[in-house]
């Protein structure tokens, strides 16, 4: 007996960063806070995930409520491989296979985290010390959050010290020849103009 077939569509869309590609589609991929994957090791929880890490030229999987991005190495170009990876995830989708395992969902809450950086230091995520650093956290979900994903990318809250926001940019933010003036224009212009104390906003590189 074959595999239940899901009526399923699959279109590839540009991000900011050339080495990321959307995959949007018309299926709810995933319900819970978006997920970030760099490695087959650390994509257990998500099946397809770690199928698309598989393929010798992907280096980062980002998957969120209806896309999933892709992050490729500088190797190849994305006209060389997108429509194969579109297939791939087309085909994956339409055999209904598992997408995320249940124990892997994360709530739309956004959770506090420790990952480390590329010095191997500890990184915590959106923990909040006092009131400022809770209303910051806030203003970056409710203000930044949304456009960064609809990017295919995350931001989080690292820490607010001697007038400086770190934040840590992850997905298609991560590496993104456009993600600085982002970060000055944007980010740091609303939160300068939201709270007095901000006089910068830097990026945490992991």
């Amino acid at each position: 007996m074959s595999a239940r077939q899901v009526p399923i569509t699959v279109y590839a869309e540009m991000t900011p960063n050339p080495e990321v590609m959307k995959f949007v589609t018309n299926k709810v991929l995933n319900p819970g806070a978006p997920l970030d994957f760099s490695s087959s090791d650390d994509a257990s929880g998500s099946p397809l995930a770690e199928a698309v890490l598989n393929f010798p030229f992907v280096e980062n999987v980002f998957i969120s409520n209806n896309f999933i991005a892709v992050t490729k190495n500088d190797v190849i170009e994305w006209d060389m491989v997108v429509m194969e990876t579109r297939n791939f995830i087309s085909d994956y989708l339409r055999n209904d296979k598992e997408i995320i395992k249940k124990d892997a969902l994360q709530p739309h809450a956004i959770k506090e985290e420790q990952l480390k950086d590329k010095k191997g230091d500890e990184v915590k995520f959106n923990v909040a010390t006092n009131d400022l650093d809770e209303k910051i956290i806030d203003a970056l979900n409710e203000y930044i959050r949304p456009a960064v994903e609809n990017d295919g990318g995350s931001i989080d809250f690292v820490e607010f010290k001697d007038g400086i926001v770190k934040v840590a940019l992850r997905g298609a933010c991560s590496g993104c020849p456009s993600s600085t003036v982002t970060l000055k224009q944007g980010i740091e212009g609303l939160l300068k103009r939201m709270f007095p104390e901000v006089n910068e906003v830097e990026a945490v590189s992991l």
